[in-house]
């Protein structure tokens, strides 16, 4: 199969564990499952993207040790195009994960092998670049690998894809330059804005400001289109100069009703199936590769986990239509 979506990206082993809320400062809590499996920003939007029946290429990076060979084993059961820096001396990523009963989570990530993926190995496999058409990024890695890899895909004529979580703190705001769309959550965007443009917004009240309001920081922030994620809110796009087929340059896109057990791996599943749909629906207005993100990113929510809750192509057709 052709690969038609480059991800360059992180990858964690997950250890999740669920509790009826999350614990106080200094308090212990009885957990009441675990379960432990593949993660990592960059794996989970690869396994999104993939899921949706387009050809989908990995490169990352993992330690000399059991989490990373079995990184390899389910890129392969993915069917994904993987390709791996190896590196002895530091271990595969792992994050700790607390999921409540109301499906929220709190999030510890050791980036570990992440944060040593070389921009030299990335153009010793530009042959990946060649013939694809999207490249997805997130910001799980060290800033020179996110650069490299953005600089790659804007050479090679991709659709340059940013997801930027966690906001890095050796972010460049320069590196936006490179991207064609850039894929925040609230929080995310709220930090950006503080960072780039210097203007203090509370990301808890991104949602409650008007598509107008947004719409101006976006054209501020990234001369590419902006997609913020709201949850349950939905999405608010804002495009540049190039709608890319929609006729608004800003809207918001409603999310789906689901019904929510665990929200940890949305963000990705949006992230990773928009990359998808934009090969899906290449010849649609931009607003369909939304409306798609959105169903899967939805449906995801009603299982646990990350990786594996991804849905399958034919699973979100059966659902919405």
């Amino acid at each position: 199969m052709q690969q038609e979506v480059v991800v360059v990206g992180s990858y964690n082993q997950d250890h999740a564990w669920r509790v009826d809320r999350f614990p106080q400062a200094g308090e212990t809590r009885r957990g009441s499952g675990f379960s432990t499996g593949p993660g990592g920003k960059g794996f989970n939007q690869a396994v999104a993207c993939a899921r949706q029946q387009v050809g989908t290429a990995f490169l990352g990076a993992h330690g000399h040790d059991a989490s990373g060979l079995d990184a390899e084993r389910q890129a392969r059961a993915e069917g994904l195009a993987d390709r791996w820096l190896l590196l002895e001396d530091v271990p595969t990523g792992t994050a700790a994960i607390l999921v409540d009963d109301q499906g929220q989570n709190q999030i510890i990530v050791d980036l570990a092998a992440n944060e040593r993926l070389d921009p030299d190995f990335l153009h010793l496999n530009v042959d990946v670049f060649t013939g694809a058409k999207v490249l997805l990024t997130q910001m799980e890695n060290n800033a020179s690998a996110i650069h490299a890899a953005l600089k790659l895909g804007h050479e090679h004529g991709l659709t340059c894809l940013l997801n930027p979580a966690p906001v890095h703190p050796d972010l460049d705001p320069a590196v936006l330059e490179l991207v064609d769309v850039l894929l925040p959550n609230e929080s995310e965007f709220a930090q950006l804005c503080q960072r780039c443009l210097e203007e203090p917004i509370e990301a808890e009240r991104v949602v409650q400001l008007d598509n107008a309001t947004l719409h101006a920081l976006a054209r501020r922030l990234c001369r590419g289109t902006v997609v913020i994620t709201l949850g349950r809110h939905g999405a608010l796009v804002s495009h540049g100069q190039a709608r890319r087929g929609d006729r608004e340059a800003t809207y918001r896109m409603q999310a789906e009703t689901v019904h929510s057990i665990d929200t940890s791996g949305a963000g990705d599943a949006f992230c990773g199936s928009l990359a998808a749909g934009l090969v899906l629906f290449a010849d649609s207005p931009f607003t369909a590769a939304v409306r798609h993100a959105g169903r899967v990113a939805a449906l995801s929510t009603e299982r646990r986990g990350t990786t594996h809750a991804m849905p399958h192509h034919v699973e979100v057709t059966a659902r919405f239509g």
